[in-house]
């Protein structure tokens, strides 16, 4: 992916460097861990109390190495890339785009949403309209998931991305509401119908970011897709595959819904929730 010498966001919260600090002690993740076992064991919330006293001061961390800034780096070109697609593009549907922030962390962050650790991968959260990565996930999706390339890491920040444009064009509010009127087997078809979608739209950024783009990238775009589906993911950490378990899709429907938004590069083709089998 051709990305360097180009625009970078400013978009971004970098707070690798921060730990969580719990009563004047940086815990980090292990910590606050280790303090909720104390606790149960011992049947003593005041382990756990006594940890967390005086919460949420930071901590500083080691400085981040040249390759993992250059990583920083990309990760501020991909974004500045969406959204010079998206301030272009939503103006045509009548919206304006409001441009997200892009939380950069290191094991744990607190969200809108809640706590998180970064066994979750990278996510959005409605609530903040921030997205959340710990760069951590993109040596994951080379080693652990076969999804190597600097388009597969882009294909994944275009796809959160996408969630936050569902976040502006109402879509995921409607979802949401849906969601709550079903029950799990069909909050988890409209789960899965929204991630398409999110696929279908980071499809359109790569559409309008062909510029950018090398030989092979598709290709690794398609390949991390494929990877991440349901399915496959199933596959790999269970043994065997429960369609009616699956929130994101199977491997080809990721892949099918990522190539039509790259194709069509139109966000009235993606209406997911239209089709009668996505």
């Amino acid at each position: 992916m051709r990305w360097k010498g180009g625009r970078l966001s400013t978009n971004v919260d970098d707070r690798r460097g921060r730990g969580i600090s719990f009563g004047g002690k940086g815990l980090g993740l292990v910590g606050i861990v280790l303090a909720l076992l104390v606790a149960w064991v011992t049947g003593d919330p005041r382990a756990l109390f006594g940890a967390l006293a005086g919460g949420g001061a930071e901590v500083a961390d080691s400085p981040p190495s040249p390759e993992e800034q250059e990583l920083v780096e990309f990760v501020r070109a991909v974004l500045a890339s969406t959204e010079d697609v998206w301030n272009a593009e939503l103006p045509r549907y009548g919206t304006s785009y409001r441009e997200p922030t892009l939380v950069l962390f290191r094991d744990a962050v607190s969200s809108a949403c809640g706590m998180a650790g970064s066994a979750v991968g990278p996510f959005y959260c409605p609530g903040d309209e921030q997205l959340y990565l710990d760069l951590e996930f993109f040596e994951e999706l080379e080693r652990r998931l076969d999804a190597p390339g600097d388009f597969a890491q882009a294909y994944v920040i275009a796809h959160e991305v996408g969630h936050h444009v569902q976040r502006i064009l109402g879509t995921e509010s409607q979802v949401r509401a849906a969601q709550e009127r079903t029950d799990e087997a069909g909050a988890n078809e409209l789960s899965v119908r929204m991630e398409l979608q999110a696929d279908y739209l980071a499809g359109v950024w790569a559409h309008h970011a062909r510029g950018s783009i090398e030989p092979g990238d598709v290709e690794e775009a398609l390949n991390a897709a494929a990877q991440i589906g349901d399915d496959n993911l199933q596959r790999r950490e269970r043994g065997r595959v429960v369609p009616e378990s699956f929130t994101h899709g199977t491997s080809e429907q990721r892949v099918r819904w990522f190539k039509r938004g790259l194709q069509s590069g139109d966000l009235a083709h993606g209406n997911m929730f239209a089709a009668s089998n996505p």
